[in-house]
């Protein structure tokens, strides 16, 4: 298959040319999408049309958080937080600062989180988006501090939040003020909760590290992308650790669901109506008994 697709590639690209003139030769970079679950190689444009899932075993690839939003709100609704806020360098890393203003000019974004009022199927929600493009979505100051301001939004307007998680763990060049985001965020996930008001948790690919370890772990409901990895350590680091082999599958978002660490895997395509399907039944008094069916 891999090399029908290669044969193409050539045939549509090299217009007659000689192969050996790279000159002549302008196949684009993003040509073609290969599957990091299963190894698959498939057109990009494929690849796109299906929402940026593998059409071969549907593992559900990293979106930006922007495009996230954008695909899971109503349609002009959403209303950004604190979108001026950038972080410092607190603890004086070398060539953070440069390297956090790099990625503001590439990606448009000021860190690795946006957050907002928005509406789902009209129903009023606060909402937040990890976007693995900024630092591998690591969570320093800034987005410890934007998500605490989301949920005391969401308490003391009395309304539901659905954050979607995807993060490479706690963001080291911003040293122990870095781990105290955890705490932080903890913190406003319970006042939330105390207030009687829904939290959702929807884990994308990657959830790991210090967000697995605090908020993103807190919902009320914790749905999970397939396929995605969700974990604390990596692998390797636990297989040395208790020197033993873990499951092929370990970290998986099916694996968890089995064992129960995960409510409900639901499909991309699907979200947006699931999450105000929970909503509603939450605003009902009608949540227990949920189940991924529903």
């Amino acid at each position: 298959m891999k090399q029908n697709i290669f044969s193409v590639v050539r045939n549509r690209f090299n217009n007659g040319h000689d192969v050996k003139d790279k000159k002549n030769q302008n196949i684009p970079k993003d040509l073609l999408f290969k599957c990091t679950r299963c190894g698959s190689t498939v057109f990009m444009d494929e690849f796109v049309h299906n929402g940026k899932i593998c059409p071969k075993c549907n593992y559900h690839a990293r979106i930006g958080a922007r495009e996230r939003i954008n695909i899971t709100v109503d349609k002009g609704s959403f209303i950004e937080f604190d979108k001026d806020m950038i972080a410092s360098n607190p603890i004086d890393f070398p060539d953070y600062s440069e390297k956090t203003k790099g990625l503001r000019e590439k990606t448009g974004l000021n860190d690795a989180v946006v957050t907002g009022e928005a509406k789902i199927r009209n129903e009023r929600i606060v909402i937040g988006a990890m976007d693995s493009n900024f630092m591998m979505a690591s969570m320093g100051s800034v987005v410890g501090e934007k998500i605490t301001r989301a949920f005391e939004f969401a308490t003391e307007n009395k309304l539901p939040i659905v954050l979607f998680t995807a993060a490479g763990g706690a963001r080291m060049q911003e040293g122990t003020i870095s781990l105290m985001q955890m705490a932080k965020t903890a913190g406003a996930v319970s006042k939330h909760s105390q207030a009687g008001q829904l939290y959702i948790t929807v884990m994308t690919d990657p959830t790991t590290g210090g967000v697995t370890a605090s908020f993103a772990s807190l919902g009320d409901i914790i749905i999970a992308e397939p396929k995605v990895l969700i974990g604390f350590a990596g692998r390797r680091v636990i297989e040395s650790t208790i020197k033993q082999r873990l499951p092929d599958d370990f970290q998986t978002a099916e694996f968890l669901y089995e064992h129960g660490f995960v409510d409900m895997i639901v499909e991309r395509s699907k979200m947006r109506r699931t999450l105000a399907h929970l909503i509603k039944l939450h605003k009902k008094g009608n949540l227990e008994g949920v189940t991924d069916n529903e």
